[in-house]
C-alpha cells in the first residue's frame, strides 16, 4: 500500500475506524482515478530538451500518404514516443507538414524547455526558417498552424538532416503504408 501523509492517515482513521474499510476506500478512490485517466490528456512534464524526428511520404505524388515521428529524450538516450499513421491521399509536402504538426502536438504534452525538430525535407525547414516563401495555398494553412504551435512552447528549433539520419521516422511511414496497402483495381 502507498504511504500516506500522517495528517491524511489521521483523517481517514476518523472516517473509517476499521483498517479494512479504510484500505478499501483508498483502493476504490485510486482505482477510480486511474480508470478515468485519458492517455491523450496532459502528460506530466519531462522538461529539458527533447528531440523530434518527423517524416511524411506518399506513394505517388499525390498518393497514399503516411506520417511518422519519434520523440527522444537526448539526456536519457531513449525514445519517449513513436507514432505512425496513414493520412489518406496527399502529396509528399503535405505529409511532411502534417507529420511535423502531429509531432509538435504530441511533444507539447511533455512540456519541453527546448524542442529540437529534425526533418529530412530541406524545403520545409527553409520555409519554417523564413529562407523560402510558402507559395502553395494548401501549405500556407499548415505553415500557420505550425507557427501557432511553436508559440505555445518556450523554444523550438528546426534542422534539416539527411534522409539516412531520419531512418526511424521513415520506417514508421513505410510501416503505416505497408500495413494498409492501397486497394488495387483491375
Amino acid at each position: 500500500m502507498v504511504k500516506l501523509p500522517a495528517s491524511l492517515e489521521r483523517k481517514l482513521a476518523e472516517l473509517f475506524p476499521r483498517v479494512r474499510e479504510r484500505d478499501k476506500f483508498v483502493a476504490d478512490v485510486v482505482t477510480d482515478a486511474l480508470d478515468n485517466v485519458n492517455p491523450e490528456e496532459e502528460i506530466k512534464a519531462v522538461g529539458g530538451t527533447l528531440h523530434l524526428f518527423t517524416d511524411g511520404g506518399s506513394r505517388g505524388n499525390p498518393g497514399q500518404a503516411a506520417i511518422g515521428l519519434i520523440i527522444e529524450d537526448p539526456a536519457e538516450g531513449k525514445v519517449i514516443r513513436e507514432h505512425g499513421e496513414r493520412i489518406g491521399i496527399e502529396t509528399n509536402n503535405v505529409a511532411e507538414y502534417r507529420a511535423l504538426i502531429e509531432g509538435l502536438k504530441i511533444a507539447k504534452r511533455y512540456h519541453p524547455n527546448r524542442l529540437v525538430c529534425f526533418l529530412d525535407s530541406e524545403l520545409i525547414v527553409k520555409q519554417l526558417k523564413g529562407e523560402y516563401r510558402v507559395k502553395m495555398p494548401a501549405l500556407k494553412e499548415f505553415f500557420a498552424e505550425i507557427q501557432e504551435l511553436v508559440l505555445e512552447m518556450p523554444l523550438v528549433e528546426f534542422h534539416h538532416i539527411p534522409r539516412a539520419d531520419n531512418y526511424k521516422a521513415d520506417e514508421l511511414v513505410n510501416k503505416a503504408l505497408d500495413e494498409h496497402p492501397s486497394p488495387h483495381y483491375e
